[in-house]
């Protein structure tokens, strides 16, 4: 019996797709670039966010390749290493940004020598943040337990390092850091964000805050917390204005709570809690609740509806997990 041609339609038409699509590539949109290494490589910049733990945090996490006995010996080889890498990559960024090659590579290393110059108030920062997340949460066994399986420290941290390259106006290497963290933890902090000693992030899952925001000192924030903008209809023309509330000292945020407007300012010592919706400032002290909502319940058997709380009970305001 003769065998049928299996030559296909897609063979015959593989040399026309292919020119149709580099023929695409011809429409000088970003996505069309074509030369690599124009812009910093997400992959070196992960690799030099698990060093940098290595170096905040140098007994609890390695390399894995290697054995070492004596971390003293090896965190200068390991800083080297770190220095290399990224001020290959602030360079290309500062490149992408408009610099000539000459100025991006000196302005590099400047910033990288600034940066790492920075590790020991960053270390600090990050000490009293493990402080306020064995004191703030009664199920941490240890602070060690903290280090290795927080998301929340483990986001605040990439946060801490990644501002500070935001500060030293690096373009895109703060955002690839916390987005990497973003989607390690699923907690979003843009670089820009300010925060103030001895923060804890709870739980931490779904925590959005904003590139303007402000946060004091001694603020804990539990999931599913939005800090964020009011409005973004105005799109770019909004770039650099002041979207995101301001936090002052000693606030706790319950699960779900929405915070919005750059002029919306949470006083200190507030409690702000679950499921709370605010779009203007409130004073210090206050104990912001949602109160009496009203619970039905459906089934079977004849509907019943939950009363609402009687005026002189107290309302249920928080939420502890």
């Amino acid at each position: 019996m003769e065998k049928k041609n299996n030559k296909t339609g897609l063979g015959e038409s593989i040399a026309a797709l292919e020119e149709a699509v580099l023929s695409d590539y011809g429409r000088d949109r970003v996505i069309d670039r074509l030369e690599l290494y124009m812009q910093p490589d997400r992959l070196v910049i992960e690799s030099i966010i698990e060093k940098l733990f290595r170096v905040v945090f140098p007994g609890y996490f390695s390399s894995g390749s290697n054995r070492l006995y004596n971390l003293k010996n090896s965190i200068p080889a390991l800083m080297e290493d770190i220095a290399f890498h990224l001020s290959a990559q602030v360079a290309i960024a500062l490149k992408s940004g408009g610099s000539c090659e000459t100025d991006a590579v000196s302005e590099a290393e400047r910033i990288t020598a600034e940066f790492l110059g920075r590790l020991p108030a960053i270390r600090e920062l990050v000490d009293m943040d493990l402080s306020a997340a064995y004191d703030g949460d009664p199920a941490a066994v240890s602070r060690e337990e903290i280090i290795i399986s927080y998301p929340g420290i483990y986001a605040v941290t990439v946060n801490r390092l990644a501002h500070v390259l935001y500060e030293l106006k690096v373009p895109l290497i703060p955002r690839i850091m916390t987005e990497y963290a973003h989607g390690r933890t699923g907690i979003d902090i843009h670089p820009g964000a300010s925060i103030g000693k001895y923060f804890f992030i709870d739980h931490g899952t779904g925590i959005v805050i904003g590139e303007t925001t402000v946060i004091g000192d001694n603020v804990k924030i539990y999931q599913g917390v939005t800090i964020g903008a009011l409005s973004t209809r105005g799109g770019q023309r909004l770039h650099g204005v002041k979207r995101h509330p301001t936090i002052e000292d000693n606030v706790t945020i319950y699960a779900g709570a929405s915070i919005l407007g750059g002029d919306t300012v949470i006083g200190h010592d507030s409690i702000i809690g679950s499921n709370a919706f605010l779009t203007r400032s409130v004073e210090p002290g206050t104990r912001v609740s949602v109160r009496n909502q009203e619970l039905q319940f459906k089934s079977g058997q004849p509907q019943h509806e939950a009363k609402p709380a009687r005026s002189d009970e107290p309302p249920v305001w928080f939420y502890v997990i």
